[in-house]
């Protein structure tokens, strides 16, 4: 599906680089702007929270899909469509009059994100060879997607209180110009298939609608509760689809997603790794914004800025992580890391009504970040290793699945844990201990993430390709392990 000639590789890292950065930052660059929002464009207090929760819906729901399309219809093709189709909606939402127009803006955002992010990382995988030169070349891409939803917070802020709500859309118009301006001189072109695989349209209904109302469901939560018959029914046909999905996927030739992917050790223990830790980071960034804002009194933009040292920190641990996972295992920086991120949300834990930025939230941002950073890198090179090159899209899209549905299951849970334990109160002392529970289950699960990294992720490097079986028919598909899986 790809060309021989990998183009140029620097352009190529450059232009996944921006366009990822540019995606992981519109998943938190709004929310320190949602009051100004709601005053302009006057919203109902109920419908606010779709200015966030409707780029998730749509982000998630379409990743699978977006990852297949880039295998069957090209990378650079899904790359450029994805960005240009993120790019206008940018527009869009930043010249909204109408709440339903902003909402519609970010559901196209979503839409767009779903399609540029899974061929950026594909991109990434088919241009350099696995070994050290995909390890740092996923070191940057995830070093980018670290600092973009760090830097999203700081962006947020900054825009909302100089410039305006409205720029925490456009800003994304010279981000996508510039990764779409590398596209011509390093991207290798599509290569035409010599035969055609059909998009799994089943596959695909039964997927996007599935992820879309498990989601769905997950974020009604905020206001309809876990015990709500509407939460209730809305994940029970979520699991109904993605049954059907997974039964289908069984009986098709060319499915959405090869269920054989999952049993290499490294794609699923990547997968559920990487869904564990992406709900312990953005549990930390929901945890930590509110107690700087509701506790000690900090402002949107000081809120903002205060984030800086995270976003540092998570570069820096991707940086380390890169080095020392070049030429050994993705375990050696992973179990240290999930475990370093679980000190420093302990330590976030220990949060008081009458603390500061210094005492209660510098050291804690720092020895969290660094140890998540650790883990973002490896993560993404274990979830592709052994990926034959045409199923390069599929695995990248079932990664940025795993990670979105982390985030968004995971911020949905602890949210609710904090707010059973706070009840209904304005109270900072009161919101202070329901911030400091939510914290000390993040680390819980950061320490679940470390014992999965241990138990499941093989501990040589060394694997066989994870392809279609010749013993089986083209209906009986399976993972080949290799010994070092057993």
């Amino acid at each position: 599906m790809y060309r021989n000639s990998r183009g140029r590789p620097g352009l190529v890292l450059a232009a996944a680089a921006v366009a990822q950065f540019v995606v992981a930052l519109d998943m938190s660059v709004v929310n320190v702007a949602l009051p100004a929002i709601r005053s302009a464009l006057d919203f109902a207090p109920l419908d606010l929270s779709w200015v966030v929760h409707v780029y998730a819906l749509t982000f998630g729901g379409f990743l699978l899909l977006g990852g297949r399309a880039a295998d069957l219809y090209g990378r650079r093709r899904m790359f450029v469509l994805g960005l240009a189709v993120f790019g206008l909606c940018s527009l869009a939402g930043g010249l909204a009059q109408e709440p339903w127009q902003l909402i519609a803006a970010r559901a196209g955002q979503g839409l767009g994100a779903a399609g540029a992010a899974p061929a950026a990382l594909a991109m990434l995988t088919t241009t350099f060879a696995e070994g050290p030169q995909r390890v740092r070349a996923l070191g940057v891409w995830s070093a980018v997607t670290a600092a973009g939803g760090a830097l999203g917070v700081l962006a947020g802020g900054l825009l909302t209180g100089y410039a305006g709500w409205r720029w925490v859309m456009l800003v994304n118009l010279p981000i996508v110009a510039a990764a779409l301006a590398l596209v011509p001189a390093g991207v290798p072109a599509d290569a035409p298939a010599a035969r055609r695989e059909r998009l799994d349209t089943l596959g695909a209904v039964l997927a996007t609608g599935g992820i879309g109302l498990l989601v769905l469901g997950v974020v009604r939560t905020d206001t309809l509760g876990w015990g709500a018959p509407g939460t209730w029914a809305t994940l029970a046909a979520a699991a109904l689809l993605l049954g059907a999905f997974v039964f289908a996927e069984t009986r098709v030739t060319a499915p959405l997603l090869r269920l054989g992917l999952l049993r290499s050790r490294w794609v699923s223990g990547a997968n559920v790794l990487v869904f564990l830790a992406a709900a312990g980071q953005f549990a930390a960034f929901y945890f930590v914004s509110l107690y700087m804002q509701q506790v000690l009194g900090m402002g949107a933009a000081a809120t903002g800025a205060a984030f800086l040292p995270f976003s540092l920190g998570l570069v820096a641990g991707t940086v380390v992580a890169t080095r020392v996972t070049s030429s050994r295992t993705p375990r050696v920086a992973l179990v240290p890391g999930a475990l370093l991120a679980a000190a420093g949300l302990a330590w976030f834990a220990l949060i008081s009504p009458g603390g500061s930025f210094l005492a209660d939230v510098l050291g804690p941002s720092l020895v969290t970040s660094v140890g998540a950073g650790l883990v973002l890198a490896p993560v993404a090179a274990a979830a592709t290793t052994g990926v034959a090159p045409h199923e390069a899209g599929m695995a990248s899209g079932l990664m940025n699945s795993s990670r979105q549905l982390g985030g968004c299951i995971g911020l949905a849970a602890l949210a609710t844990v904090a707010a059973h334990h706070t009840g209904p109160t304005t109270d900072p002392g009161a919101l202070n201990d329901g911030y400091a529970l939510g914290l000390a289950v993040a680390a819980a699960v950061f320490v679940l993430a470390a014992a999965v990294a241990v138990g499941v992720l093989p501990r040589r490097r060394s694997v066989a390709p994870v392809r279609r079986s010749t013993e089986t028919t083209e209906n009986q598909l399976e993972g080949a392990p290799t010994a070092t899986d057993v």
